[in-house]
């Protein structure tokens, strides 16, 4: 169990918005970003185990805990990574996860995280940045479980899988393409 386990001058930002594979991928590769770990957050169940929320009794989402220096990149900027990333208006449901453990949802660790959430979600609806409402919860955080080991950069050692070509690659590319002065060098 990890609580904010970040380095003093470091930040920590849980994000869910479908399987956590993906989202580890593409933050990993973020400027600023010191760790990504997967796991589960926001449901009933202590200690959940990957079977437990794919069956989707627990109520936990699949989820990023990222541990970032606000000095290099800033809370909002991975927000709007994430929004850019995944479909923040398709309710508990990304491409073909389907299932509440694969919703949408931005975990505040802060008030000001609650804030920023909150007001950027605001802005990109006023702008109609999407054809549709965008449904991510925002809550406060509560307790993030890490995912099995094996999980853990799971795009790196299993790059050459149907589901990371066909499914996180593509994402991997959008980041790249649109955040390309965000992109860690050398990476």
């Amino acid at each position: 169990m990890t609580k904010n386990d970040a380095p003093a001058a470091c930040e920590t930002a849980i994000l869910a918005g479908g399987c956590f594979w993906c989202l580890e991928a593409v933050f990993k590769e973020v400027n600023g970003v010191e760790s990504v770990t997967s796991g589960y957050i926001g449901g009933r169940v202590e200690a959940p185990t990957y079977r437990q929320v794919c069956d989707g009794g627990t109520g936990h989402a699949e989820a990023v805990q990222i541990v970032f220096d606000p000095a290099v990149v800033s809370y909002r900027d991975l927000l709007e990574i994430f929004f850019v990333i995944h479909d923040p208006t398709s309710l508990n449901r990304q491409g073909n996860d389907i299932g509440t453990q694969y919703r949408s949802a931005i975990f505040a660790v802060s008030d000001e995280q609650l804030h920023t959430a909150l007001d950027l979600i605001e802005h990109m609806g006023e702008a109609r940045v999407y054809p549709s409402a965008i449904v991510t919860k925002v809550e406060r955080a509560d307790t993030f479980w890490p995912a099995e080991p094996y999980h853990h950069d799971y795009y790196a050692n299993n790059s050459d899988q149907p589901y990371c070509q066909y499914i996180v690659a593509p994402k991997i590319s959008k980041f790249r393409e649109k955040f390309a002065s965000r992109r860690r060098r050398g990476g």
